[in-house]
């Protein structure tokens, strides 16, 4: 087990932040303005084919992981084809954990080489797909991500689907030791419906890095 997931604040909300929505620019300051309230730095990594996006590259993990200690969750939306070659680069630039689509057709295959690379590894859902649809894969991972929104598209309202798709997935986790996240949709209306239905993770955007007061910000969060 990838040693990060031994110091996370498990039975209050982990808090996950996401560098999309960073000051990329200023990133560096902004890495070390949130450094003491983020529990885990999430990193979207987009092809532009899987996902409309494109997003962040191992180099830039790398540069990161020198100027900060939050452990790293990669967030893999690539196809199949590259995931292989994206385990790879994104291992060597440091990334602690390893998250890949169940809609990938070699996902697999692919948890078994990031599992190899002694990583904590993750599964995500796209908002539409059948949470039954990482049943195959359930005792294989650490983490488990169910997107709440269009994969790869900022500011979008939260799926309705949202809170019953956590507790369907809380269910199949049953009494096994894997973080259940939720990802997209994160407001701060949305977040008390998401740990309700058994998020104990959210990725924070704008809602974090946005905060007029970060500390005020982390505090509720880790009330809920």
């Amino acid at each position: 087990m990838a040693a990060f997931l031994k110091s996370l604040p498990r039975g209050k909300v982990i808090a996950e932040f996401s560098l999309w929505s960073a000051n990329l620019l200023r990133l560096e300051d902004d890495l070390a303005r949130i450094e003491s309230h983020c529990d885990i730095l999430h990193v979207d990594v987009a092809d532009g084919h899987f996902a409309p996006a494109m997003l962040f590259f191992p180099d830039q993990i790398a540069a990161v992981k020198k100027v900060s200690k939050l452990p790293i969750h990669v967030h893999l939306m690539v196809a199949n084809k590259i995931l292989i070659a994206q385990i790879n680069q994104f291992a060597e630039a440091g990334a602690d954990l390893i998250s890949i689509h169940a809609e990938n057709a070699n996902a697999a295959e692919t948890l078994a080489h990031i599992k190899s690379k002694g990583i904590a590894t993750g599964i995500v859902l796209k908002w539409d797909t059948p949470v039954s649809a990482a049943a195959p894969f359930i005792d294989d991972i650490n983490f488990l991500t169910l997107l709440g929104t269009a994969i790869g598209v900022k500011g979008q309202s939260l799926s309705t689907q949202a809170p019953a798709r956590l507790q369907e997935a809380k269910a199949l986790i049953g009494a096994r030791d894997i973080v259940l996240a939720a990802d997209g949709g994160i407001r701060e209306n949305t977040v008390p419906l998401l740990r309700g239905a058994g998020a104990e993770t959210v990725v924070l955007g704008s809602l974090a890095f946005g905060a007029p007061n970060l500390s005020e910000r982390i505090k509720w969060l880790k009330s809920l």
